[in-house]
């Protein structure tokens, strides 16, 4: 697998820095002026000396990070004012002995920010500590830094984000640069606040993974190259060998999901991919993807969409006479014939669609992706839900793919719920199915039954937001567990590799006018 990187919680981190100290012995005030002097440095990197300094500093040890900051600053050259945001006797001990320093030196402490025009402003009102909304002369002061032309860099993390969420707790600093310490935080990578964060430069202090004393934090990212976390290829292996997925997709008038999620397949490096879809997407699938098998179903009388469970929806396999005869041995017999199954794009929400699904879920114990449709026809089936909930135990892996308004279907909550606890949530549903949740959104969830930590990935971009991305990731997840990964290790690196394709595909068309075909077509040479 690429290369892990540890995000932290504002707890996680406190404990970690606490351990620093109390563990191992580090003083507190050794770690300040490590954190003040790699802000310092990364400041002085990028604008020229002899520039006017507004140190806003807080009352806690962010605030005694920002005046150690500003006095090195201003003995390399700088011309630096420190305005102290609160009362001074409710200064930490840390940020007191800061301030004590500064005055020896010379350095003027404000009483207001004033008018007075500055270059760089160091916002170091909060740090990772910040739990309430800002209010008064807080909002007001990040209100008057961002009204200032002036290059803002935020220590540890802008003013006013939510370090655990990365919201905007009332107003808060759009910083052009934040230097943070010994780990990125959440905060930094979770919309809005990676917007707020500007470039975010992570310094190492002296808080390292020793200080987690078994401890180990619950959010993690990839980085690093996409091929390294692919299964390695048998050079004397055949189209068999790299397994075989079976990709259930598509529906009248909805040939394009099969193509893309087929085509991903593909790309992902399986062998073999066959294809089930009405009849009507023969000629279209047999043109655009000729590499694939072709397993075609009419059905027998118009198929009606997919009653609710309050209409009386309880709903098992068994063909009712929806579909043509055989269909459901010639279904039995793809099962036998894959090493994984790929079920729900663009399949509709039809009872012909949920026969599909619910066929996928009971006759087989292989490997399955359930996506798009799929989601939504498992929200709308609570007999099928409990028959997940039973077997969540049984050791199949699955894994499901949905976006935020199909997750907020299955588990029944509203969107913006969702969307604001995605990280906990994920979690929570893929305990209850026993299978790996993947949370789609601009940063995707990876979540595990079973396995505390959570995965949060960092590829990607707004391009990607545009109709068949979903089927590509399906496709991609697929052709992974196809070549035998793990369901948890074959979700990561999908959503990885995937963005990656993304991010490629935006560098080389732009962001605007980029299609899921694009990543398709770029998915290979990300891993080659």
């Amino acid at each position: 697998m690429g290369e892990k990187e540890y995000l932290l919680s504002a707890e996680e981190m406190k404990r970690y820095d606490r351990n620093t100290i109390e563990y191992f012995g580090v003083p507190s005030l050794v770690l300040m002026e490590r954190a003040a002097l790699a802000v310092a440095e990364e400041i002085e990197a990028r604008c020229g000396k002899g520039k006017k300094v507004l140190v806003a500093a807080g009352c806690g040890n962010n605030g005694g990070d920002g005046i150690a900051a500003g006095r090195m600053l201003m003995l390399d050259g700088y011309d630096v004012d420190i305005w102290l945001a609160g009362e001074r006797a409710k200064c930490s001990r840390e940020t007191a002995k800061q301030l004590e320093i500064i005055e020896k030196y010379g350095c003027p402490l404000l009483s207001k920010i004033g008018e007075k025009e500055y270059d760089i402003i160091v916002d170091s009102l909060f740090g990772i500590g910040l739990s309430r909304d800002l209010e008064g002369i807080y909002a007001q002061a990040a209100q008057e830094i961002n009204r200032r032309d002036a290059f803002v860099c935020a220590v540890d993390i802008p003013s006013g984000i939510h370090t655990d969420t990365g919201a905007v707790m009332g107003a808060a600093v759009m910083a052009d640069l934040t230097v943070t310490f010994a780990f990125r935080k959440l905060g930094h990578i979770l919309y809005p606040g990676c917007q707020y964060a500007g470039e975010v430069v992570c310094r190492q202090i002296g808080i390292t993974e020793d200080s987690f004393l078994r401890q180990m934090p619950k959010v993690y990212t990839r980085r690093g190259s996409a091929a390294r976390m692919l299964p390695d290829r048998d050079a004397g292996g055949n189209k068999g060998t790299f397994g075989k997925a079976l990709v259930i997709a598509g529906s009248r008038d909805m040939s394009g999901a099969c193509e893309l999620c087929a085509k991903s397949v593909y790309r992902a490096g399986a062998g073999m991919v066959k294809v089930v879809t009405p009849e009507e997407n023969r000629l279209i699938i047999q043109h655009k993807v000729p590499e694939a098998l072709l397993m075609t179903y009419r059905l027998q009388e118009e198929s009606m969409p997919c009653r609710k469970p309050e209409e009386g929806a309880e709903r098992g396999p068994g063909s009712r006479g929806i579909f043509e005869q055989e269909m459901e041995n010639r279904m039995r017999q793809a099962y036998e014939w894959a090493d994984v199954i790929v079920v729900g794009p663009g399949i509709g929400v039809s009872e012909a669609a949920g026969e599909l699904l619910a066929w996928s879920v009971m006759y087989t114990q292989k490997p399955l992706v359930i996506d798009a449709d799929g989601i939504n026809l498992l929200s709308m089936d609570r007999t099928l839900r409990k028959y997940m909930e039973e077997h969540a135990g049984d050791g199949r892996p699955v894994v499901m793919t949905p976006h935020v308004g199909e997750f907020a279907r299955l588990c029944g909550a509203p969107a913006a719920e969702v969307k604001g606890n995605l990280l906990h949530m994920a979690k929570e549903l893929a305990d209850r199915y026993g299978c790996v949740m993947v949370a789609k959104d601009a940063r995707t969830v990876v979540a595990s039954a079973g396995k505390e930590g959570r995965y949060l990935n960092t590829t990607g971009n707004d391009g990607m937001a545009t109709a068949g991305m979903g089927d590509v990731l399906a496709g991609i997840i697929g052709g992974l567990l196809a070549q035998g990964m793990a369901a948890g290790d074959a979700a990561e690196a999908g959503v990885y590799l995937h963005g990656m394709a993304g991010d490629l595909a935006a560098k080389e068309i732009g962001r605007y006018g980029l299609m899921a075909g694009d990543v398709v077509y770029t998915l290979s040479r990300c891993i080659c």
